[in-house]
């Protein structure tokens, strides 16, 4: 980008750039007498443009470009590099260094715009008379006779008005300009802001857009074609009018050839060349919606939303693209065997985060994305009935008072809640007589739960709940720790992961790193873990729960081979279906439902349905992970009462 060097003029060819030495080694004598004879013109026009300027004494200040930033486009990456999105207003830009654009576009584009542009000051006497024999013979201003330094300061501080006092403005903020930069920080800003078509705004973004490469990398063919596209680049594009684009590119190689810059065969041969155009990119979707969508929402909610569309972001997820492929072709297959099953479900979603870092591995908002783009992992506050259990039983291990192996009385239990009696049930209405808090929690039994919470106080479970990440609005009623509230996929499997690393937690994230264009650090997520639970209450709670995936539990079917722990979810009147559980390395969560609260069908579980799902994503993601294991509770303190 431009930067407050003053430009110093030199008096020898050799002191210029090699740009211009090109320009100057292929230019004829008769040529050279013509260049010097217009450099004194330019001299005398422009000390009387000096005069003039005293009435444009409202002109903008163009030293503001010494610190100018233009709108630039934000992307978003995988872990590994690999681009799924970007993001941008009006203006989809990438800025770049004139070192890295081709000499073939550098060019064509002096070619066609301004073949002088090295050897004027801002300004060219002989395209302004022209233009003015023009205007003057139509009665109105139909030429302009503009070098690119006029263009550059018309795009950025004038109207497009065609009137004889905007180019007066152009001409004297042009040589203000020139009097501040250099010839090659000027081309740099044009070549930056000016605009190709199709919303592709600068070098970079346009030769991505229409051959899928850098600018660095363009060859002669696509330069010239690129180049004739400036005057009007919608009426010449590729997109629209190929014959058209194809004239204009011959008018360039002409010119280039005309002025020495390249040879005849040159010329023909790129006119010859098969141009590969690409589709145009500024609007293209995104690789993973899901995972962009949500990594959007966190940036505005950080920086707003013109620095997220404006700021050149480059953002760093946390997700790995063909493991979410992966986990989102899962769900598809899933659903399609709940489908088959007979069972009424419109939706499934699921979401893996690593319990080491806190880092969302796979977010997964619904079956099909195309079809609804409500992201259910993070927006949709659904029942996690019996799943909610494991808070209320960490906040009774955690207290001291009790163990997995400590024993309650489940059996018929009524409460006054204000004007009203609660009664809580067991899933199928039964009563099991005295059991330890073990089997309650195996077995999934209700009124163990519900006994639980009010000698724990629902207070201290929601407290536990905010620890662990989960903000949705809990109210502390009765039925609280039986999951009468709404949460998401997202907090549930945040939650889980913490259980799973033995009480560390980290805020889950789906972004690691968010730089400027220019790699300036705007964001850094690199995981930051504290203990935040009891480590013996942890252990103790994981081994309770790893007797829910084996015989005799409630999730048998979630058995993966290898140690694992979790927790089923069943809500009144089967609306919504879990499964939770996890592995020292991944944490998952699976929920089905409808968007409508429609029922699944009589006698639809977690257990039946959510844990066949999560049992064949884990084995997948799994696949290449060493076995670890769960700390055991005897290596930590048990907590005081």
């Amino acid at each position: 980008m431009a930067t407050s060097t003053v430009r110093q003029k030199s008096t020898k060819p050799s002191d210029r750039k090699p740009l211009v030495q090109f320009a100057l080694g292929t230019t004829k004598a008769a040529g050279g007498t013509i260049l010097g004879i217009t450099m004194l013109a330019s001299s005398v026009v422009a000390g009387g443009l000096v005069g003039l300027a005293i009435s444009f004494r409202n002109l903008p200040d163009v030293r503001v470009l010494r610190n100018f930033v233009p709108t630039e486009t934000s992307y978003i990456y995988d872990i590994k590099g690999k681009l799924l999105d970007s993001l941008h207003g009006e203006h989809n830009r990438e800025v770049i260094k004139l070192d890295e654009v081709s000499p073939e576009l550098k060019r064509a584009v002096l070619a066609i715009e301004d073949s002088h542009f090295y050897l004027h000051d801002g300004i060219n006497p002989n395209s302004i008379g022209r233009a003015l024999l023009v205007n003057m013979k139509r009665g109105a201003v139909v030429e302009g006779g503009s070098t690119i330094t006029m263009q550059l300061v018309k795009n950025l501080f004038l109207s497009r008005q065609r009137t004889v006092s905007r180019k007066l403005a152009e001409a004297v903020l042009a040589i203000r300009v020139e009097q501040i930069f250099t010839k090659d920080q000027v081309l740099e800003m044009y070549l930056n802001n000016i605009y190709w078509g199709h919303n592709s705004y600068g070098a970079e973004t346009a030769a991505q857009s229409y051959f899928g490469k850098s600018a660095k990398d363009l060859n002669l063919a696509e330069s010239s074609m690129m180049a004739g596209l400036i005057q009007a680049p919608e009426d010449y594009s590729p997109f629209i009018d190929y014959k058209e684009t194809k004239r204009r590119q011959s008018l360039v190689l002409q010119r280039m050839q005309g002025l020495g810059w390249i040879t005849a065969k040159q010329a023909e041969d790129a006119k010859k060349a098969k141009l590969l155009i690409n589709q145009p990119t500024a609007w293209k979707t995104s690789e993973l919606p899901y995972i962009t969508e949500a990594v959007v929402a966190e940036l505005q909610q950080r920086f707003g939303e013109d620095a997220v569309l404006k700021g050149g972001m480059r953002v760093q997820t946390t997700v790995d693209y063909n493991f979410q492929k992966m986990a989102e072709e899962n769900v598809a297959r899933a659903h399609q065997r709940l489908i088959a099953r007979g069972l009424y479900a419109d939706q499934v979603a699921l979401v893996a985060v690593d319990p080491r870092t806190h880092y969302v591995k796979a977010m997964v908002g619904g079956v099909n994305y195309k079809k609804s783009q409500f992201n259910r992992a993070i927006q949709s506050l659904r029942q996690p009935g019996s799943a909610f259990k494991p808070f209320v039983y960490y906040a009774a291990f955690a207290s001291g008072r009790y163990t997995p192996y400590s024993t309650i009385e489940d059996k018929e239990v009524k409460y006054r809640d204000g004007s009203i009696y609660y009664e809580p049930q067991n899933y199928g209405g039964n009563f099991a007589g005295t059991v330890s808090l073990r089997t309650a929690i195996v077995t999934s039994l209700n009124i163990p739960a519900v006994k639980i919470g009010q000698a724990i106080g629902i207070d201290k479970v929601i407290e536990i709940c905010r620890t662990l990440g989960i903000e949705s609005p809990l109210d502390p009623v009765i039925s609280l720790p039986l999951g009468s509230i709404g949460v998401t996929p997202m907090e549930m499997a945040g939650a889980y992961a913490t259980f799973a690393s033995n009480g560390w937690h980290s805020t889950p994230t789906v972004i690691a790193r968010v730089t400027d264009s220019s790699g300036n650090v705007l964001l850094d997520n690199t995981p930051k873990p504290k203990l935040v639970l009891d480590p013996w209450a942890t252990a103790s709670l994981t081994g309770t729960l790893k007797g829910v995936l084996q015989g005799g539990g409630t999730a048998p079917a979630a058995a993966i081979g290898r140690p694992a722990a979790g927790k089923t979810g069943t809500t009144t009147s089967e609306r919504d279906v879990w499964f939770v559980g996890y592995v020292p390395q991944l944490s998952v969560s699976v929920w089905i439902g409808n968007d409508n609260y429609r029922p699944l069908g009589r006698g639809v579980t977690g257990g039946g349905y959510a844990a066949p799902i999560w049992r064949g994503f884990m084995r997948e993601a799994l696949r290449n992970e060493p076995v670890k294991y769960f700390p055991a509770p005897s290596k930590f303190p048990r907590p005081k009462a």
